[in-house]
């Protein structure tokens, strides 16, 4: 068991109070079988970790890939390419994280539910919230 300690996070609570859970002492306390490794490697290992995770769930709610359209390789990564690159755009193009409901108007519109003024509208309506 490896023994870090560290700052614990701070929950933020509906009511505006803040809460770090029962008993925390500021350990965290990481169970592994890799005992050769520096506890500083396997400390770094486990924040990269959630990186990770925090990545897909973006990638899973944000950007709508909650389902795979294939389930080649070659399809997963076009679907992943075309994903991370229409998020990259949206954030160049309004200079904000895109949201949910961006990415829903783009659906919209490819789909011809909405047309490319009222998309376009959306997009700046995001840019004037920018400035």
């Amino acid at each position: 068991m490896i023994l870090i300690e560290m700052a614990p996070h701070q929950k933020r609570t509906r009511y505006g109070g803040k809460s770090t859970g029962p008993n925390c002492d500021g350990v965290l306390r990481i169970a592994t079988n890799l005992l050769d490794v520096p506890a500083e490697i396997i400390a770094l290992m486990y924040r990269y970790r959630w990186t990770i995770e925090i990545f897909f769930r973006f990638f899973k709610h944000m950007l709508g890939c909650r389902h795979l359209l294939s389930r080649s390789q070659n399809g997963i990564e076009i679907q992943t390419y075309c994903a991370i690159i229409a998020s990259m755009l949206i954030s160049l193009w309004t200079g904000r994280k895109p949201t949910l409901r961006t990415y829903e108007m783009i659906c919209w519109y490819f789909t011809g539910m909405c047309d490319e003024e009222e998309l376009l509208s959306h997009i700046s309506r995001l840019q004037k919230q920018k400035d």
